[in-house]
Formats: structure tokens, C-alpha cells, sequence
């Protein structure tokens, strides 16, 4: 049996901006309730929470990670979320199957890029939250301004929950104004302790006391009269109110500490614990079931059928593929069979664990509201639900988003290409924003993704777990060659050499079609000027000339060429001859047709603040952009336009540079257009010098 009831689990996600201390926090709760002797430190590596080498180098969290701790007879799993827009999916994925979230801002920062970002994820999955002012500690912090700029940036009503006692090196405290009680650190405890209320804050906290008290009166009419006959509210009727308003979302607590400090923490859990909502809160959830749209739901309890959803998959070079998944019904042990309904497949269950950063802790069973995960199931990937089968279930999972930036890659080790592929293929399973395919036209292996420092990470992370090394490369646009005039040419290849010759001779049209119109042949022979068995090969040879290129060595397309006279040897002709012969008299004829080359463009969306609207556009026109529409949403303005691909293939640090990191887009390709002439003599000139 299970230590705790589902009533008790809460489900929490620690988002927010890179650089806020969420780590820390982390370490702090970890520490604070007993889970840890001591609390680690991200900048000296010693985190449990930031275990991979990559993340330790760089000092950020590059992959969620999950743990959990009992407090006051409850069982709080948290996940600590990546910050940085690289691997923000990771975020999503977690924000997916967590009840409620925590979203950190710096002290001194106030709110940034990407605290705007999750916060519109966690608006996306209607989760009751609260805002915890970090880093109280720090040299310029301003509890104050941190929370106006909730104000301003979130556009949010907020309530304040707790206050600071002094700031920066003096931070030593804060008041909980639920309970009107004062907590500092005591050091040789290990705990926080309870003080009393500083006499110079009296003001202050009554202040905001009152406040707190008519925001929890307007949660509900029958509170708002109490408070109107009485003027106050009892301590029930404050907690019932406080609870339901964050259940709701209408308060919304902010609350404030420093993890580094281990000060804040003890209000912070007490928060959780009494105003977040457990799984049973949350109620019944909804899928579909397998093969149709009919809407199936299953309720957080343990008598219901099994369902689960998969939101994270590790690949780890020992241990295989650990699946971590949130259980919403039913219940689970390591005998039973698991279904996954996604894909309609049996997979063995191994052993059944919950992960405490990289440590894992076997679990005998799983109850609606535990977040755990299993050793190598074989075909199981993230976003699958995993269920009862005779009751399956599939719930709705996070799209991953398009990737913006690629590099051509290969291996350092000659033989090493099908390693390559096979260690690509296993990171995709890992970290389903990963993209990888081979571009026919260039020949290139191409892996993309959402930052140069996702892709940095990736190339690390295929060292280390696979041994295998990697070079990285600008990849190569893919052009085309067309023409723009038409013109009638006579190929024709004769040789002689004893013994039988080869003799094929052709007469060719070659015109151009429209943008997109491909490649037509057309069989005009009248008689039998060239025999029938020789006329494919005509066919043939030209194909081969236009995929080698005749201006550039890109592939030629958008033209028809006619076949429309000719003349052959009885002995000397043959398939060969005729194919040779097209092929010269295609490649003389284009060089007359005013060859042009042709680069892909894109379409791009890029969103960005009102701030940097005239940087972005201007930059965009350098690069030989065009913008065709402009949408406001809030306060950021979205960009439609088409780019050449060319322009954009080192866009994404770009933006970020222009935007101090809070730009982003995402593109798709259009179509192809005619490359400028001095840019095409550029390319033209280019090509030549790589084939000499």
C-alpha cells in the first residue's frame, strides 16, 4: 500500500526565466525537508537536481528534472524546468501533467523573456500558480519593483502573500501574511524559525494584511457580506476563501525568499500544501478513445482503469530508455501488463521507480497522482498514453515545435555515418525537438533544432553517452538552375576508334515553363529519323545532365525540351551514343536560354516585443526580406514575411542578440525565386572554385 492518499499528492512545475534560482529552490526544499543532508549548489556542480555533465559546464538546467518530498503529511513531487528558449519543450512536456506551477522571478530582474513565455504555458493549461520573488539575497534587489513588473508584464492581478524582512546582504526574514507570522533561518538548527514581526514594519504589514483580506473576500458573495457587516474575516473563512481563489486562479500569491539563504521556504511549503490542489481537486481528466474523436474521461481514483501519459524520455547508454509518465487513474505494479493505447502494443513492465534527480528509488505500486517512471520499454516515446487495454484511453500530448536552426553534420571517424544516424535517432527519442534528415540534393546529413546551443548540447551529448564525435558545418542552400529564353540546339557525339564507332545525333528545343512546372520531354519525331528504341535514352541523358547542373552544379528544373529531329548509323548507333548525345546538346542549349539560378524562400513568423519592431524589420529588409502583415498580441507584435533561406540559416542567435532574448520564430519553405545577378555571379563563382 501506498504511504499517502492521492488527496494528499500535489503536482508542481518550478518555472520561470534562466538565472532565477529555481535549481536552488529546488536543493533548498530538498534540504530543508530532510530529503538532503546538505543543499547542493548549482555553480559548484554539487546540485542533485542539474546532474548531466552538459549542465554542469553551462550552470543551467538543460532537462527537467523531477523529485519529491513529504511535509506536513503530504507528498509533493516538483520538476525543475529548463529557463533558456532552447529546451523550453522540456518545460511544456512537465507543464503538461502538473497540477499546479511556481513561477520564479529574480529580485533583481524582475520579470523577463522567458517568465513571460511559461506563463503563457501556464495559461495554455489553466494551472493555479503563484510567483515566488527569488533571490532576495542579492546586491540590488528591490522586492518592490520586482512586483510591479509582475504587474506590468504578466498584466496580472496579484496578491501578496508574504513580505521582506531588509534586503540584499540584510535579507534576513519574512512575514507570512496569511498567518501573520515572521520566519527566519536559524543556522545551527538547520530550520526556519518563527521571530517576531519587526516594530519599523507594523505599518507595512497591516497594510498589506488588509488587502490580502479583501482580495480573499472577493473570491466569493458570502465572504464579501462578512466582510462588509464585520469589517474582518475569521481564520476558517480566510483559508476556505484563500484556497478557493487560487484553486480558481483569481488570486494569484506572490511570495518571496532566497533559496541560497534557505529563507521563505517554510510559507512557501505551507502555500502548497494548504491552497494547491491535489489530483482529486482537479477531478476527472479527458482523452479520446483510441481510433476516434469520442471524448473518454477517467477519474483520480484507484479503483478506476489504469491511464497514464508519458511526458519525458531519457536515454541513458547503461541503463536503456527510462520512461517517466504522470498516472492519472488506476493503479499500477510492476506484475501487471501495460497497454500503451498511442501505438496499440503490450510492453513488460521492469521495475517501477520514482527518479530523485538522477537517483532512483524503487516503488512497489502507483496511485492517481504519482509521478514515476520505467526501465527500457521498447517502443513507448513521449507524448504516448499509456493504459488499461481493456479500457484504453489516449489524452491529448504537447506538439513539439519546429526547429530554426541547422547544421550540416558528420562524423569525424570515417565508417562512423551509421553510428551517426543510429545515436541521432536515439537523442530524437530523448528530446523530440531534435530534427534530422538527409538532404538529397546536397548530399548533407542535416540536424536541426531550436538554438545553437541546443544543438551544441546535442553534439555533447552523442560524445558522451555514444563515443562518437562529430563535425558541424553552415549547411549548403539548396538552389536550382532554370532559364528564362529557349532556343533550338543540335547534339550530336560521334567517335571512331576502330572497330565499331558510336554515333547518336540529336536536335533538341528547350523552353522554359512556369515557376514549379518541373521537367517535360516531348517525343516529336515524325518518321523514323531517329529509331524508336533510341529515344528514352535521349530522355535519360538529359535527366543525368540536369540533376549535375550546366551554370552551377545545382539541379536544373522548370523547362520542357522536344525532341524534334535527328539521324543515326545502322552499325554505329546505340542506346549509349544517344544518351551522350542529349546530354551535350541539353547542356550547349541551356548556356543560350539565359540560365538564372533559383534559391528557396521562406515564409517566417517572427514574434518579438513593441520595443524592438523597428530593429527587427530593418534587419529583416537586409537580408532581402519582404514583411506582408503585422498581428499585435498583448504587448508583442508578430511578423509574417518570406526570406531567402540563405539569409536565415544563422538567424536564430541573431534574433536573439537583437532582442536580448526575447524574439523568436519559426519558418516554413514557400517557394523557389530567381536569385539576384550579383549575388548569383557570387554563387556561380563559388561553385566553380569548390569543383576546381
Amino acid at each position: 500500500m501506498s504511504k499517502y492518499e492521492t488527496k494528499s499528492i500535489r503536482n508542481l512545475a518550478i518555472i520561470g526565466h534562466g538565472g532565477t534560482g529555481k535549481t536552488s529552490l529546488c536543493e533548498s526544499l530538498l534540504y530543508l525537508s530532510g530529503k538532503t543532508d546538505r543543499p547542493g549548489r548549482v555553480d559548484d556542480g554539487t546540485s542533485s537536481m542539474d546532474y548531466e555533465p552538459e549542465e554542469q559546464k553551462r550552470h543551467i538546467s538543460i532537462s527537467a528534472s523531477t523529485s519529491n518530498i513529504d511535509w506536513d503529511k503530504h507528498h509533493i513531487n516538483f520538476i525543475d524546468t529548463p529557463g533558456d528558449s532552447n529546451f523550453t519543450f522540456d518545460t511544456k512536456s512537465c507543464l503538461r501533467i502538473v497540477d499546479e506551477t511556481m513561477i520564479l522571478v529574480d529580485a533583481v530582474a524582475g520579470v523577463e523573456f522567458q517568465t513571460e513565455k511559461v506563463w503563457e504555458y501556464a495559461d495554455e493549461f489553466h494551472l493555479p500558480r503563484l510567483l515566488f520573488v527569488s533571490r532576495m539575497d542579492r546586491e540590488r534587489a528591490d522586492f518592490e519593483k520586482a512586483v510591479d513588473s509582475i504587474r506590468n508584464r504578466l498584466g496580472k492581478k496579484v496578491t501578496l502573500f508574504s513580505l521582506p524582512i531588509g534586503t540584499e546582504s540584510a535579507f534576513s526574514g519574512v512575514v507570512d501574511l496569511t498567518s501573520m507570522k515572521a520566519y527566519a533561518f536559524d543556522d545551527q538548527k538547520k530550520t526556519e524559525r518563527i521571530i517576531d514581526i519587526p516594530a519599523n514594519m507594523s505599518e507595512i504589514v497591516k497594510k498589506y494584511r488588509d488587502i490580502l483580506i479583501e482580495d480573499i473576500a472577493e473570491t466569493d458573495d458570502e465572504l464579501m457580506n462578512k466582510y462588509l457587516e464585520s469589517g474582518e474575516l475569521s481564520s476558517e473563512d480566510m483559508q476556505a476563501g484563500l484556497r478557493k481563489g487560487v484553486l480558481s486562479g483569481t488570486l494569484i500569491p506572490v511570495l518571496c525568499g532566497s533559496a541560497v539563504k534557505n529563507i521563505g521556504i517554510h510559507p512557501l511549503l505551507e502555500t502548497i500544501v494548504r491552497y494547491f490542489p491535489s489530483p482529486v481537486d482537479i477531478g476527472a481528466v479527458s482523452g479520446t478513445k483510441p481510433g476516434g474523436a469520442d471524448a473518454e474521461t477517467r477519474l483520480p481514483e484507484e479503483s478506476a482503469p489504469f491511464s497514464a501519459l508519458v511526458f519525458k524520455t531519457i536515454a541513458d547508454p547503461f541503463a536503456g530508455r527510462l520512461t517517466l509518465f504522470r498516472v492519472y487513474s488506476g493503479t499500477l505494479t510492476a506484475d501487471q501488463g501495460l497497454y500503451n493505447a498511442s501505438r496499440k502494443i503490450n510492453e513488460r513492465i521492469g521495475t517501477l521507480f520514482f527518479l530523485e534527480g538522477k537517483v532512483q528509488k524503487p516503488v512497489e505500486m502507483l496511485i492517481p497522482g504519482d509521478i514515476a517512471a520505467i526501465a527500457k520499454l521498447k517502443e513507448t516515446v513521449t507524448g504516448d498514453t499509456l493504459s488499461s487495454e481493456k479500457a484504453p484511453v489516449i489524452y491529448p500530448k504537447c506538439e513539439a515545435p519546429p526547429a530554426i536552426i541547422s547544421f550540416a553534420v558528420e562524423a569525424k571517424t570515417r565508417g562512423d555515418e551509421d553510428k551517426l544516424v543510429s545515436s541521432i535517432h536515439r537523442l530524437i527519442d530523448e528530446d523530440p525537438t531534435i530534427a534530422f534528415h538527409r538532404d538529397d540534393q546536397t548530399r548533407e546529413m542535416i540536424l536541426s533544432g531550436l538554438g545553437q546551443i541546443h544543438i551544441e548540447v546535442t553534439v555533447e551529448k552523442m560524445k558522451r553517452k555514444f563515443g562518437l564525435e562529430v563535425n558541424l558545418k553552415t549547411p549548403k542552400v539548396p538552389y536550382k538552375e532554370t532559364i528564362k529564353g529557349k532556343t533550338t540546339i543540335q547534339g550530336r557525339y560521334k567517335k571512331q576508334s576502330g572497330g565499331r564507332g558510336q554515333f547518336g545525333d540529336t536536335w533538341l528545343e528547350i523552353e522554359p515553363l512556369p515557376r514549379g512546372g518541373g521537367f517535360e520531354f516531348v517525343d516529336r519525331i515524325v518518321g523514323g529519323v531517329i529509331p524508336q528504341q533510341y529515344r528514352p535514352a535521349v530522355e535519360k541523358g538529359i535527366v543525368e545532365a540536369m540533376a549535375e547542373g550546366v551554370v552551377a552544379g545545382y539541379p536544373v528544373v522548370d523547362l520542357r525540351v522536344s525532341l524534334t529531329d535527328g539521324s543515326y548509323h545502322t552499325v554505329d548507333s546505340s542506346e549509349m551514343a544517344f544518351k551522350i548525345a542529349g546530354s551535350l546538346g541539353f547542356k550547349k542549349g541551356v548556356l543560350e536560354c539565359q540560365p538564372t539560378l533559383l534559391e528557396p524562400i521562406v515564409n517566417i513568423m517572427i514574434e518579438i516585443p513593441d520595443e524592438y519592431m523597428g530593429d527587427v524589420i530593418g534587419d529583416l529588409n537586409s537580408r532581402r526580406g519582404k514583411v506582408l502583415g503585422m498581428d499585435s498580441v498583448g504587448h508583442h507584435q508578430i511578423i509574417k514575411g518570406q526570406v531567402p533561406l540563405a539569409e536565415i540559416l544563422k538567424y536564430a542567435p541573431d534574433l536573439r542578440s537583437m532582442t536580448s532574448g526575447r524574439g523568436t520564430f519559426t519558418y516554413e519553405h514557400s517557394h523557389y525565386e530567381e536569385v539576384p545577378a550579383y549575388i548569383a555571379e557570387k554563387i556561380i563563382a563559388e561553385s566553380k572554385k569548390d569543383e576546381a
